[in-house]
């Protein structure tokens, strides 16, 4: 089968396509013929041999990817026959060594998830896993027709479906992208003020645009300069969630942040979604993600929401990290074999 491996740690460059053997399931596992595999932040960090990631460096040689959807091919001993044929869905874990980046993938049956009718296998890998983010940070707050709400990285795969989540309760949405296109597209999915934060007077051009409401909730996946003008935005007794590292922090470790002691002087409460807050909050371990994974999927299948997807071939792997570490893509990244 052809495969992406990593042999050593660097650029973009260093992900190899190529010919490699197929990988057989054992006890309990599956394997998929593979028709998309998601791309992701932390398999670049990764990739590039970062010691300082979220989640440690795999072994090398590697085949990275960590979520995958297609159709199950083989099964392994004591497994459910009732997968085979079956389109399914996966997210393979924290470290990107799940083999995602391939035409074939042995996946644990357990993380299985059968694709609901109306989705495809590239959306499906969308609300597995960058889905299950979004509903969990989501989760942090109730918001309503009161609300007002920026959203920081709003044409990313998370930002697109806070976005969508926060008009369907009504709240009023300012999405923030960097450039015209992704702002076209934040505007597109239904933000009421769509504004390009590289332009210096975004955050003037918002609050007029707002007429005088403050915001309510940011929800932060950049950090940095956007994410503490955003803060601006909030009136006192503001929600600042984060549950992105793209950019730096915004409680007083990146340049022109507002520190924690202006904040509590404001009554705004900044606080990180990700990692235990998340579990804790959504019954803990494998069966809060698990939850999350599964709410996911049946929201997009009824049309609550629509994953933003970009696909590229398998073998321009290397070109999907170098345009996702340049903020150069739209929704999700997806690989297709």
């Amino acid at each position: 089968m052809r495969a992406v491996r990593l042999h050593a740690f660097g650029p973009a460059e260093n992900l190899a396509y190529e010919e490699t053997g197929a990988p057989v399931p054992g006890p309990g596992q599956v394997r998929v013929t593979v028709a998309a595999a998601g791309v992701h932040l932390v398999d670049a960090t990764q990739r590039r041999g970062d010691p300082n990631g979220p989640y440690g460096l795999p072994e090398l040689p590697v085949i990275p990817g960590r979520e995958v959807a297609g159709t199950v091919d083989a099964l392994g001993e004591g497994t459910d026959p009732r997968w085979l044929g079956r389109r399914v869905v996966a997210h393979l874990g924290r470290l990107s060594t799940g083999g995602g980046y391939a035409e074939l993938a042995v996946v644990d049956a357990a993380r299985l998830h059968e694709i609901p009718d109306g989705l495809d296998e590239a959306q499906a890998i969308a609300m597995i896993g960058t889905g299950r983010t979004a509903l969990g940070v989501l989760g942090f707050t109730e918001l309503t027709g009161d609300d007002v709400v920026v959203v920081t990285a709003a044409a990313g795969g998370i930002g697109s479906l806070l976005v969508q989540y926060a008009k369907n309760a009504g709240a009023t949405v300012v999405g923030l992208a960097g450039g015209p296109a992704k702002v076209r597209h934040v505007r597109d999915l239904g933000a009421d003020v769509a504004l390009d934060y590289t332009d210096p007077d975004w955050a003037r051009a918002a609050r007029t645009a707002l007429a005088g409401r403050a915001a309510t909730v940011v929800f932060d996946g950049v950090g940095g300069d956007a994410a503490r003008d955003a803060v601006g935005l909030l009136g006192r007794g503001g929600l600042h969630l984060v549950f992105g590292w793209s950019s730096q922090g915004v409680t007083g470790d990146g340049p022109g942040a507002p520190e924690a002691r202006e904040l509590a002087e404001r009554g705004i409460t900044s606080r990180p979604v990700l990692g235990p807050a998340m579990l804790d909050r959504f019954g803990g371990g494998d069966v809060g993600l698990r939850r999350l994974e599964e709410e996911s999927l049946a929201r997009a299948a009824e049309g609550e929401v629509v994953p933003a997807v970009q696909r590229f071939p398998l073998a321009a792997a290397a070109e999907a990290h170098r345009a996702l570490e340049t903020r150069g893509t739209v929704g999700k990244v997806v690989l297709i074999p």
